[in-house]
């Protein structure tokens, strides 16, 4: 019976999970640098395993264990030749309550070179211990449940977060909260899927009545007979969430969910702003203004910037990678015309544009200016006007300043010197705004999608629950399986499905050590 096969699954389900967690490389003992390396006041070094009490007893030379999570200060020495390395502060984790859910280790040690290679020499050196591969710690973790993979992934970011939003956007996924949106997910479609299976299997007793699928009525009779699956009685009034209904909005909250404008991956990855206009307008000028540094040759020559100079840039706390290109004409010389095509390639991907203008060159009127912008820009991306050379303006500054105020079809705009560095203050600030309408705020509402993948199985599941529609009304063996196929798609984000084929991926780009 349906209903019987799907219970079976689980089980099967929940012993794979208790096997993988019993397979996992954790019969040995692991140990890393978790601070970072090269000098530094204090340097962590963590062990994990089940060698790691016999490893801090054998580098501090005590019998016994310091009291669980907290600090001791002791001598710490090599087991094979007692020589003393250094004196710093030790911590013991014992499993479960860990990071990993193994027994932990700790040694802050001084951060010169010498005393951590000391130090890690001697770990070595010990039976059964070995150094860690990249991100294992973190990968201990999630075999054990210590965390899901979004929680997992949301920790890489984390570590490799440099500025204030991403850094926002990361600990909040660290911290469950992507993983308990998909939770809440997946427990309503298994709901969903109990009642469809139940109704499949005993609606010919008339122990389940049709109203469970479309008006939610009691499971078992309305909550007065016993289930036929388990004999169980359930509370009286007990009332369950028709199938339809909660499939329907299910399907419009992920339907929301995936309508987010990439915001998170956005913010994870940075907004990729491109600086395109005609040559000899003063895209490199800006680039090198904005990022405070000659990452690019200027020269009065028309044609200088032949290929694509990125830099990396925090704006107002928002990653930003800017892009300075070739100048946009219709050129003769084979290297500036591969240079203007790759620049018109990176305009087609850009998430932002910083449309350059010359200013003593340009009408002041709106709608030569929108149609100048237009010219240069595709239509759907987001756009900045900046009329550069300002410094140059006599008295049509005046009339250029109140039509870049007119709106649309002016894009956000502003005059700008990168001689004098006038006006840089005003584009900062419609940078800003750009930005932060792009990736939104990492702490308002529901949490963003991060990752491609993720975005690829919400989409799969978006799928199977439209297919679900469809075969209601026929087939409802084929509904049901579609149900399923929603299930699996949000388990495999959040590891509880098929995780080993994307374990390697997740977490190669982890430090060692953690």
């Amino acid at each position: 019976m349906a209903l019987r096969r799907a219970l079976s699954a689980a089980g099967a389900s929940r012993w794979a999970q208790q096997r993988l967690c019993c397979t996992a490389r954790g019969g040995d003992t692991i140990f890393a640098v978790s601070s970072g390396h090269g000098r530094c006041g204090v340097a962590v070094i963590r062990t994990s395993g089940p060698g790691s009490g016999g490893a801090l007893k054998s580098l501090t030379g005590c019998p016994q264990l310091p009291p669980p999570r907290v600090m001791a200060l002791r001598r710490i020495r090599d087991p094979a030749t007692a020589e003393p390395l250094d004196r710093g502060l030790v911590v013991w984790f014992p499993g479960p309550h860990s990071f990993t859910g193994e027994d932990c280790a700790e040694l802050h040690v001084h951060g010169g070179p010498a005393v951590v290679s000391g130090v890690l020499r001697a770990l070595g050196r010990l039976p059964g211990l070995r150094p860690a591969e990249p991100g294992e710690f973190t990968r201990r973790a999630f075999h054990r449940g210590k965390l899901d993979l979004t929680a997992a992934e949301g920790l890489g970011d984390l570590i490799h977060a440099e500025t204030e939003a991403q850094r926002r956007q990361a600990l909040r996924q660290m911290e469950g909260e992507l993983g308990r949106l998909y939770q809440r997910w997946s427990e309503t479609l298994t709901q969903a899927l109990a009642h469809l299976e139940a109704y499949i299997d005993f609606s010919e007793d008339d122990n389940v009545e049709e109203e469970v699928l479309s008006q939610g009525k009691g499971v078992a009779g309305g909550g007065t007979a016993p289930c036929p699956c388990c004999r169980v009685v359930p509370p009286p009034h007990r009332r369950v969430p028709a199938v339809d209904a909660a499939v329907r909005a299910l399907e419009q909250e992920l339907g929301a969910h995936l309508q987010d404008g990439r915001r998170g991956e956005l913010l994870r990855g940075g907004v990729h702003a491109v600086i395109a206009g005609p040559p000899n307008v003063g895209k490199s000028s800006l680039l090198n203004l904005l990022c405070q540094r000659p990452a690019a040759i200027v020269s009065p020559v028309a044609g200088t910037t032949r290929d694509v100079v990125e830099v990396s840039l925090n704006v107002t706390g928002y990653p930003v990678v800017l892009s300075d290109t070739a100048g946009l004409r219709d050129a003769t010389d084979p290297v500036e015309r591969e240079g203007v095509s790759r620049a018109r390639d990176r305009l087609q991907r850009a998430d932002l544009v910083l449309a350059v203008l010359d200013a003593t060159a340009v009408p002041a009127e709106p709608a030569a200016l929108g149609a100048a912008v237009g010219s240069l820009v595709p239509p759907s991306a987001p756009c900045i006007l900046v009329l550069n050379k300002a410094d140059l303006l006599r008295g049509d500054a005046g009339a250029l300043r109140a039509a870049c105020t007119q709106g649309p079809p002016v894009p956000p705009a502003t005059l700008l010197s990168c001689k004098t560095g006038d006006g840089v203050e005003r584009l900062l600030e419609l940078l800003g705004q750009q930005l932060a309408q792009l990736c939104g705020d990492p702490l308002a509402g529901s949490p963003s999608l991060t990752q491609r993948r993720h975005s690829q199985h919400l989409g799969d599941c978006a799928a199977a629950l439209a297919r679900y529609g469809r075969h209601r009304a026929r087939d409802l063996g084929l509904a049901a399986e579609q149900l399923r196929l929603a299930r699996r798609h949000l388990g495999r984000i959040t590891g509880h499905v098929g995780a080993e084929d994307v374990l390697d991926i997740i977490f190669r780009d982890f430090c060692v050590g953690k």
